[in-house]
């Protein structure tokens, strides 16, 4: 069970989450109507999609993965995973730039271009998700893990939502992801369970609110 949970861990790193939610709406058929899909991720040209997904890569799992081994090999946290809550808040301002700069960089490069909004709506819920994880350390080590996995449902719910016709079975899988990844934290010691449940609601209200509402 220990291996489980710890191979859970590592599959739904919180860097991932947005990644795997990406693919999801990018490579399962849906219409947002029957007259305009300005926002439908799945009918953007596959040149678009790789593009979005280069730079969610790069600045959403590389460069902070970068970051966070450096900071490792350095000495300045004791661990990947940051169990120690007085190390999380280096590691949490560097993401929460590598967001902003995501979406920056989507603003300039496609809002001319009348790109799905959920490309940017995804890396602003990042920034926010972030930023409440940033002042919420102060007082309490909130499972970062379990809100990667509400950022995913919370995403994929409110796109759903906006469309007409969508594979609602597709929001079941972060729904089980996220038993699955918070289970492990649990079984792991690495949260308890008020951490756990206030992470994973943070990362989908904020994420289905900016969202939806974008």
């Amino acid at each position: 069970m220990k291996i489980v949970s710890q191979i859970s861990s590592w599959v739904f790193l919180p860097l991932f989450m947005p990644m795997y939610a990406l693919l999801a709406v990018m490579y399962t058929p849906s219409d947002q109507d029957y007259i305009f899909n300005d926002d439908c991720m799945f009918l953007m040209y596959d040149q678009n999609k790789f593009v979005v997904l280069i730079y969610f890569a790069l600045f959403g799992i590389v460069f902070p993965g970068i970051s966070y081994f450096i900071m490792r090999a350095s000495g300045m946290i004791s661990t990947i995973e940051m169990d120690d809550k007085s190390e999380r808040n280096l590691p949490i301002l560097i993401t929460l730039a590598y967001c902003t700069a995501l979406y920056v960089i989507l603003v300039m490069k496609f809002s001319e271009f009348h790109a799905p909004k959920y490309i940017f709506s995804l890396a602003l819920s990042g920034i926010a998700v972030t930023m409440v994880h940033f002042f919420l350390n102060i007082w309490t080590k909130v499972s970062i893990h379990a809100a990667g996995a509400g950022i995913a449902f919370g995403f994929l719910f409110a796109y759903a939502l906006g469309h007409a016709e969508y594979h609602l079975g597709i929001v079941i899988i972060p729904l089980l992801a996220s038993g699955i990844v918070m289970s492990a934290r649990l079984y792991l010691r690495k949260h308890d369970l008020t951490e756990v449940a206030v992470g994973w609601f943070l990362g989908a209200f904020l994420t289905f609110t900016i969202t939806y509402l974008y």
